[in-house]
């Protein structure tokens, strides 16, 4: 037979075929890439991930703890984690919320806890104590401040997000 018989020869057919594979595992390897890339892009809003708690008048100088229910998507995975929050207002009308959770060993850490102890939170665990604001106290076991939630006010209602380390 002769060249002018056959439409592809034995090397073009050859040559088409790795093009072809090797061509997919290009867009096979690539295509990951740039669905990390562009994967902030498509993230809901961090505004989304706040829920609320309460209105806002019904806080005050005197913490409160407040429990709360947070919705959390992980890989697809999505369920309702159970959180709690310590909440006051201070004089300049900021609002403090803050973790119940001693940075310590992760016990729970309540206000006015231990009658020698006034307007202070308080581990049980291990006498770990925290100022009105969260601060550690020094010489006391926790290395450092309660942890705080973000947060923001909309139309009267105070809204909570994550829990921030300070």
């Amino acid at each position: 037979m002769s060249d002018k018989d056959q439409g592809v020869s034995r090397r073009q057919f050859l040559n088409y075929t790795i093009m072809g594979v090797g061509g997919f595992l290009v867009a096979g390897t690539i295509t990951p890439m740039l669905r990390f890339a562009i994967d902030p892009v498509l993230k809901a809003d961090a505004a989304s991930d706040m829920v609320a708690v309460g209105d806002i008048s019904e806080f005050s100088s005197e913490p409160q703890r407040k429990d709360f229910t947070l919705p959390v998507v992980d890989g697809w995975a999505e369920y309702d984690m159970g959180l709690s929050a310590w909440i006051s207002i201070d004089e300049a009308g900021e609002v403090l919320a803050l973790s119940p959770i001693c940075t310590h060993l992760g016990c729970a850490v309540t206000w006015e806890g231990n009658e020698s102890h006034p307007n202070e939170y308080y581990c049980p665990c291990h006498d770990g104590r925290y100022t009105s604001d969260g601060v550690n106290i020094p010489g006391t076991p926790p290395t450092r401040p309660l942890d705080t939630y973000e947060y923001e006010v909309r139309d009267g209602v105070l809204y909570l997000g994550q829990p921030v380390q300070r």
